[in-house]
C-alpha cells in the first residue's frame, strides 16, 4: 500500500435537507486506480471535485497531499495550458489553428486531455473523458492512462473503459460512498451478489415472521374458546362441586396460552427487520403527438458539398432518408457529423425538406447551459403545458421533490442531458436531429432513451459514437468519410 494522497473525513454535503455526499473516511494512495459510479445526479463530480480541492465541505475535512490534474465534465479547453503538438497530430487533431469556438466537442476533448498529458502528474482525476470522443480517442485515453505511474481516479459510464483501467469501484447511492474491489464487471457480480442476498433475507424474514404470526393467531383462538366455553363450567360449577378443579384448570390454560401468544409477539418484534427489495421505477421519456408526414423520403440531398470556412467537409453527396427510419451518423470526431445536422435544419442548397416537416433538434453542446432557472420553471417558461403535466413528465423522468426546485446550473452533465431530452421530447415533432444525446447519460438513461427512438412514430437522425446503440437502433447507417469526403451507406 502507497503512501496516502488525498483524505476524506466526516464530510457532509447537502442540498434542501438531503444528503449529497455523506462520508466517514475515504483515502486515495499514491498508485490506486479507482472508478466513481452511480446514477446521474448521485455526486460523483461533486467528489472529485473535493477530492481536486476546487470545493470545500460544509462539514468535515478534504486533505490533498499532491497537487492532482483535473479533467472537468463540462468546461471547454483551457486557453492557458500548453499542448503537444506532436500528441495532438497523433490523436487526429492536427491543428490548433482553428478557433478553439469552432473546435467539434470530440475535438475538445481531445485537447483537453493532451493538455494534461503533456505534463507529469502524480493523481489524475477524470469526469467522464470520453465525452464525444471517436475509437481514435477513445484507444489513446486507454494507451495512456496503460502506462500513468501514478493515483488515477475515474467517473465513468463507460463500462469497457472502467473493466480496463480500475482496480476498485467507489459506488455512491443515497449519499454513502461503498467500496468494492475489482473492476466494473466484479462490482456488477459483487452488486448482483448484494441483491440475491436481500432478496432471500427478505423471503426468509418474510416466512419466519408469517409462521410466529400464525402460532400466535392459534394460541390466541384457543385461549378464546376456553373463554367462551367458561361460563357454561361456572354455571354448573354450583350443581357439580366436582367440575369446578375443572373450570379452574380451564382458567389456568386460558393464561397460559396468553402468555405464550404474548411471547410468540415478542419474539417476532426482536425479529431483525428486512425491507423488501424495491426495484427502481424505469425512466420514461414523453411521446408527443405530432403531424404525419407522408412523403416516403422527407428529407433529401443531391449534390450536397458542405464547407466550414476553407475547408470542404462534404463534396457532391447524395443520400435520401427513409420516412420513420432510424438513421444513425457515424465518423471520425471533425469529419462533419454535426455541421451536416445543422445544414439539414436550415434546408442549405442542395437539402430538400418535406413542407410538412417539424424538426427538433439536440444540439451537441447543449448540456452547457447557463441558467439561474430551477428544473420546474426551465420547462414552464418555453411550453404551453400545465404544471401539474410537467411534474408528471419530470417525474418519469426521475426529477422529484427538491430536484424541481434545483437551478439548472448546478445540474450533473447527464441531468442537464436530461431535462434537455425531455424538453424536446415534449414538442409536435416529427423528424429529430440528435446531435450526441448519450453523452454523461447513466445506463438507466441510456436504456429509456433508446426504448423512445424504437418507439418513435416519426424520422430520427441521431449522431453517436456508441457502437451498442448503432446495433440496437439504426435502420440506416451512414458513414462520412474525411479522406474522401464523401458519406458511405453501411447498412
Amino acid at each position: 500500500m502507497g503512501k496516502v494522497i488525498m483524505e476524506l473525513k466526516e464530510i457532509n454535503i447537502g442540498f434542501e435537507g438531503r444528503d449529497i455526499l455523506n462520508i466517514d473516511y475515504l483515502t486515495v494512495t499514491q498508485f490506486d486506480r479507482i472508478g466513481i459510479v452511480g446514477k446521474n445526479g448521485v455526486g460523483k463530480s461533486t467528489l472529485l471535485k473535493l477530492l481536486s480541492g476546487i470545493i470545500q465541505p460544509e462539514r468535515g475535512t478534504c486533505k490533498q497531499y499532491i497537487q492532482p490534474a483535473y479533467f472537468e465534465q463540462l468546461t471547454p479547453p483551457s486557453t492557458h495550458l500548453e499542448a503537444d503538438g506532436e500528441i495532438l497530430s497523433r490523436i487526429g487533431v492536427s491543428s490548433l489553428k482553428k478557433e478553439q469556438h469552432k473546435l467539434s466537442g470530440g475535438e475538445e476533448t481531445k485537447l483537453k486531455l493532451v493538455q494534461i498529458f503533456s505534463r507529469f502528474h502524480e493523481a489524475i482525476l477524470l469526469d467522464e473523458p470520453t465525452t464525444h470522443l471517436d475509437q481514435t480517442g477513445k484507444d489513446f485515453l486507454i494507451e495512456q492512462l496503460d502506462y500513468f505511474y501514478g493515483a488515477l481516479i475515474l467517473v465513468s459510464h463507460d463500462r469497457d473503459l472502467l473493466d480496463r483501467l480500475v482496480s476498485e469501484i467507489w459506488e455512491i447511492a443515497d449519499g454513502k460512498v461503498t467500496v468494492y474491489k475489482g473492476n466494473y464487471s466484479d462490482y456488477q457480480q459483487a452488486k448482483q451478489l448484494e441483491i440475491q442476498q436481500h432478496i432471500d433475507a427478505y423471503e426468509a424474514f418474510s416466512k419466519e415472521r408469517s409462521r410466529l404470526e400464525r402460532a400466535a393467531q392459534v394460541k390466541m383462538e384457543k385461549a378464546d374458546r376456553l373463554f367462551r366455553n367458561g361460563g357454561k363450567f361456572k354455571q354448573k360449577a354450583k350443581e357439580k362441586p366436582s367440575r369446578l378443579g375443572k373450570t379452574k384448570s380451564k382458567a389456568t390454560s386460558q393464561k397460559s396460552l396468553h402468555r405464550a401468544s404474548k411471547s410468540i409477539e415478542n419474539r417476532i418484534s426482536k425479529l431483525s427487520e428486512v425491507e423488501m427489495y424495491k426495484k427502481e421505477q424505469p425512466i420514461v421519456f414523453q411521446q408527443s403527438k405530432a403531424v404525419e408526414l407522408h412523403n416516403r423520403y422527407p428529407i433529401m440531398a443531391d449534390r450536397l458539398t458542405i464547407r466550414l470556412q476553407d475547408t470542404i467537409l462534404l463534396e457532391d453527396v447524395s443520400f435520401q432518408i427513409p420516412l420513420g427510419a432510424k438513421v444513425v451518423i457515424t465518423g471520425p470526431n471533425g469529419s462533419g457529423k454535426s455541421t451536416l445536422l445543422r445544414y439539414l435544419l436550415s434546408q442549405q442548397s442542395g437539402i430538400t425538406v418535406s413542407p410538412k416537416a417539424k424538426i427538433g433538434y439536440f444540439e451537441q453542446l447543449s448540456y452547457r447551459l447557463i441558467t439561474e432557472e430551477s428544473v420546474l420553471s426551465f420547462l414552464k417558461n418555453r411550453t404551453t403545458h400545465e404544471e401539474g403535466f410537467l411534474r408528471t413528465v419530470l417525474s418519469k423522468m426521475h426529477f422529484t421533490g427538491s430536484d424541481l426546485q434545483k437551478k439548472v446550473n448546478v445540474l450533473s452533465g447527464g441531468e442537464v442531458i436530461r431535462l434537455q431530452l425531455c424538453y424536446l421530447f415534449l414538442g409536435e415533432y416529427n423528424i429529430l436531429l440528435l446531435d450526441e444525446p448519450t453523452n454523461f447519460l447513466d445506463v438507466q438513461t441510456m436504456e429509456a432513451l433508446e426504448e423512445f427512438i424504437l418507439g418513435y412514430n416519426g424520422t430520427i437522425l441521431l449522431v453517436t459514437h456508441d457502437a451498442t446503440m448503432v446495433d440496437r437502433i439504426a435502420d440506416v447507417h451512414f458513414q462520412l468519410n474525411p479522406m474522401s469526403r464523401s458519406i458511405s451507406k453501411l447498412k
